[in-house]
């Protein structure tokens, strides 16, 4: 650790290459222990001359003010050490489901993924969410069990639920030897040597007696091991004991192929097994040169296979980006091939455009310093990236390719965003078009229809936590209400009616007269049709006819919501040849509305939804039950594999706006939908009332 002559403290990280580079994302349940966990390494590792801690707020990885104020992770940091001549890209991602963007682009930036798991609660959705990604995403998979230091932690049998949950992959490598609940000491099964703790420093110690367990223990990792290789599942199979280097390099060629996915375990908080966790991931977690090669397409959409070599032309992706109004935008990126520095200017594979490069960064929590170059395997930050955004490929001019974009997950919870002070919107629209730069979770709409600033997010600490950075990022103050239904309108019976509009000032009057005929029809706009015979209406009054009633159906006669499904036919009329103008035509037009539409049995309509919710087959009978509490209609069921099941149904817009949050607490996060438009249908007559109330109020709001 290095002193700036401010006092401050500062960091210089060597250059590595690629073989010498591993990105490891932390993920995990929420308050798994994944935050403290990269504390305890950085501290391990000697980044740090003191452990910070979550409930102080001091840590390096949550470093943002929202962090701080809630005591869990929001985004992902990014906090490298340095170990064994290693060097161990930490990429610390948030474990509550309202931010699982972050989990999303932390992963996708990694080869390897570390899975928290408290020694308490053991294995949860979370967990099980972090293997399932890190497997449909090919990285490889280690586990630490944390929190043992805790009274009611209990390794053994949190293995138990780890090999039930992900089956024979799973295998213990750092194990715990407990007296009367108590951690005496930590077993390295490669090396079969046994350490104790005090005040955080190891020490190595005699064996204890295992008995039948070690044994059990020692053969489970030794038939992992065998599998990895023929020579080794000879030697196994002719009854010989596997050497420890033959153990570690049978591990770490498991780890690499996905077949193995060890377990360490300890305390964050005293510090007990981090060092056997940091020597885990230096020795046996696969190196970007050997697992960040990646598959991309050229312009023609074929695919090329992009090597994680430096001397290779340049190829890198964007997969995080921070909107800042005072420093500007800073965009984290992962050098897949060649160099990236700050002289070149590569192209982006989406625009076809050069990017203007700003500095160059390494970046470890908060903390940040200048770098000549990020070469292959390594991540970095580059600040001021004009026109890049997340998921953007940058690459060198004569070979321009495009990486996998990250599927993050749609955001589904929507609340309408109310600004304190009047006139507030346009700052609050530019404030979130900048966050949603940097959280491709978020969706923005200004509905016109309701007159609302429309804000949807993956769940109430997710908007909760964009409203707080409205106003420390850009100084807008705003609340959160439900959001208003865009209903309709539309009549039920055929009427003829009468519209006369007439008046006499002095000079020329004003003169417009017609029947109308309104009939319900199948369309969504004003249909307009004229019958008129004799020259009784001229036709040059057709159009301003016409346009009255355009200008009418945006406002319904039960309401205020617009009208659809509406035949209006000009039959007759009358005219004056001095006092007859457009004008007169459509105040006539306007009238017939306003007489006829109260009489053709008028109704609303509100908006009906397609749902697609998949759900665990647990938890099927609930959610049925709780779509018909909503009036939805099960449509049916498709088993979808994995213990899940999609639930298809129609169910009325209004009646959905919380239910991000019932499905989530109902599956324990397991569930996730869909929810898109699909039509109109008639309100229940017996909810017309609260309606009709409802959209009085908003218009004396208003």
């Amino acid at each position: 650790m290095k002193q700036s002559k401010s006092g401050k403290e500062r960091f210089t990280l060597k250059q590595y290459t690629a073989d010498r580079i591993k990105n490891v994302a932390f993920a995990g349940h929420g308050s798994a222990g994944k935050s403290s966990l990269a504390e305890a390494l950085l501290f391990q590792a000697g980044v740090t001359d003191r452990l910070g801690k979550i409930e102080d707020g001091n840590t390096i990885s949550d470093f943002d003010p929202e962090e701080i104020k809630r005591k869990a992770s929001v985004s992902t940091s990014i906090l490298p050490v340095e170990h064994e001549g290693y060097k161990i890209n930490i990429i610390d991602t948030p474990g509550l489901f309202d931010f699982a963007g972050g989990f999303y682009e932390g992963v996708r930036a990694a080869e390897s993924v570390v899975i928290a798991i408290s020694g308490k609660s053991g294995v949860a959705v979370g967990s099980e969410k972090a293997y399932k990604l890190a497997s449909e995403q090919n990285k490889s998979t280690m586990f630490f069990v944390s929190k043992l230091d805790r009274e009611s932690a209990d390794f053994y049998k949190v293995l138990e639920e780890l090999k039930a949950s992900f089956g024979p992959a799973v295998c213990p490598v750092v194990v715990p030897y407990v007296r009367n609940q108590k951690v005496l000491c930590y077993v390295n099964l490669i090396d079969m040597k046994a350490y104790e703790y005090e005040g955080g420093k190891s020490k190595e110690i005699p064996m204890p007696e295992i008995g039948h367990r070690l044994e059990g223990l020692i053969a489970a990792i030794s038939e992992a091991v065998a599998e990895t290789d023929e020579a080794l599942f000879e030697k196994y199979f002719s009854g010989e004991q596997f050497s420890p280097e033959e153990m570690r390099e049978g591990i770490a060629q498991g780890v690499k192929a996905g077949t193995i996915a060890p377990v360490y375990c300890g305390s964050s908080l005293t510090m007990e097994g981090i060092d056997l966790m940091l020597d885990g991931m230096a020795e046996l977690l696969p190196s970007a040169k050997e697992k960040a090669g990646e598959i991309a397409v050229d312009k023609d959409d074929e695919p090329v296979e992009i090597e994680c070599d430096e001397n290779a032309p340049l190829a890198a992706y964007v997969f995080k980006t921070v909107a800042d109004p005072f420093v500007g935008k800073l965009s984290y990126f992962k050098v897949v091939s060649g160099k990236l520095t700050a002289e070149v200017t590569p192209v982006n594979a989406r625009t076809g455009q050069p990017e203007r490069l700003g500095k160059m960064l390494v970046v470890r929590g908060k903390k940040q310093e200048e770098a000549k170059y990020i070469a292959a395997g390594d991540i970095g930050a580059v600040t001021k990236l004009g026109e890049a955004k997340t998921g953007d490929s940058l690459c060198d001019p004569k070979r321009v390719v495009s990486f996998e974009k990250t599927q993050f997950p749609l955001p589904t919870l929507a609340m309408a965003i109310k600004a304190k002070a009047k006139g507030d919107e346009g700052k609050i629209a530019q404030g979130i078009a900048r966050l949603m730069e940097e959280d491709p979770t978020i969706a923005f709409e200004q509905n016109n229809e309701t007159h609302q600033q429309v804000l949807t997010g993956l769940g109430e600490q997710h908007l909760d936590v964009i409203i707080s950075k409205l106003k420390s990022k850009f100084g807008v103050e705003a609340g959160l209400v439900r959001p208003r239904v865009a209903y309709r309108e539309t009549i039920r019976k055929k009427v003829k009616v009468e519209g006369k509009h007439k008046k006499q000032t002095g000079g020329h009057g004003q003169y417009g007269h017609v029947w109308i005929g309104f009939e319900p029809y199948d369309g969504e706009d004003l249909l307009f049709e004229e019958k008129v015979f004799g020259g009784s209406v001229p036709k040059g009054f057709f159009p301003a006819v016409e346009k009255g009633l355009r200008d009418c159906i945006k406002k319904g006669t039960v309401a205020g919501y617009p009208m659809v499904g509406l035949k209006a036919t000009l039959l007759d009329g009358s005219y004056h040849p001095v006092d007859s103008s457009e004008m007169a035509f459509k105040m006539a037009a306007t009238l017939a509305y306003k007489a006829g539409i109260p009489q053709a049995s008028p109704v609303i309509l509100e908006p009906i939804g397609t749902l697609k919710a998949l759900v665990p087959d647990t938890n099927t009978g609930d959610i049925i039950g709780e779509l018909n509490k909503r009036r939805g209609r099960v449509l049916g069921m498709n088993p979808m594999g994995d213990g899940m099941q999609e639930v298809e149904a129609e169910v009325p817009m209004s009646e959905m706006f919380d239910f991000t949050t019932i499905l989530r607490s109902m599956t324990q996060g397991r569930g996730s939908y869909t929810l898109t438009f699909a039509r109109y249908e008639q309100l229940p007559g017996n909810l017309e009332a609260a309606v009709i109330e409802e959209a009085k109020a908003s218009e004396e709001a208003e």
